[in-house]
């Protein structure tokens, strides 16, 4: 079986010749740094080559945030810290000594007047931009060799996820109260600019597996919402997200 047969049959529940073996986000900088330190022998270049694992699902590169891209950039040199805006206009300070969570300074989105401008400037689904590049080159690549291809990725593609980029993490708990209305509009503007984006992609004739939905809304002791609210907002979304995938063959696992 090639990494896609076997991806998708243990998926699936069906016969495989074994359980994929992946190896997915790479080392920390430090981290490697201190292999290096150790004694990592020389011809091991990359995380993944010398274990010789399976290839996980490959992110199909296309623009599914803000768009035109927000440029990152650098706004204050605070000696241990740097000051900068990121990809979707999130004001952070990082910590210059290693990896670390960010400091969230502030957020591009703060009342309906933000929504507006920041909906017009940056989240048109048929923004000519979201499918520039080589991604039609490399899905055909990646279907060539056997590996798995997925729509959706980290941190652009989320129901709550990208309404938290652009609210801030307890702003956006708040709207759920205070401005529904807000949080409506803003899943279903992200919602059409996905299936917009997904439908181009699969119509250029790259086979899709996985439909990949970033969603980092718990915490340690639980969800950071309860089955009302997702119901009422998320639900609907995702339900259209479902009716694309079925009409396209990208398959669902059902509930054991």
């Amino acid at each position: 079986m090639n990494d896609r047969e076997r991806f998708l049959a243990w998926m699936l529940g069906e016969p495989a010749d074994r359980p994929p073996f992946w190896l997915m986000w790479g080392p920390w900088g430090t981290t490697w740094a201190r292999w290096v330190k150790e004694g990592k022998p020389a011809e091991v270049t990359d995380h993944r080559s010398f274990m010789q694992p399976d290839q996980p699902p490959l992110a199909v590169p296309v623009n599914c945030g803000p768009c035109p891209r927000i440029q990152p950039r650098v706004l204050a040199d605070e000696g241990d810290y740097v000051v900068i805006t990121d990809g979707w206009g999130i004001r952070r300070r990082d910590y210059k000594g290693g990896v670390s969570m960010s400091e969230f300074l502030e957020f591009p989105v703060k009342n309906r007047a933000d929504w507006e401008t920041f909906r017009d400037s940056r989240l048109d689904p048929d923004h000519p931009d979201r499918l520039s590049g080589d991604w039609l080159q490399r899905g055909r690549d990646w279907m060539a060799r056997g590996w798995p291809i997925q729509l959706g990725y980290f941190p652009d593609v989320g129901i709550f996820g990208s309404v938290r980029w652009m609210l801030g993490d307890e702003e956006c708990l708040m709207a759920f109260y205070t401005q529904p209305d807000i949080v409506h509009e803003m899943m279903e503007r992200m919602t059409d600019i996905y299936l917009t984006v997904f439908e181009k992609v699969v119509r250029a004739g790259l086979q899709i597996d996985v439909i990949h939905i970033w969603e980092d809304m718990c915490g340690r002791n639980g969800p950071l919402i309860g089955p009302a609210l997702f119901d009422e907002f998320m639900a609907p979304c995702y339900r259209r997200i479902e009716a694309f995938a079925a009409a396209h063959g990208i398959q669902r696992t059902e509930p054991k």
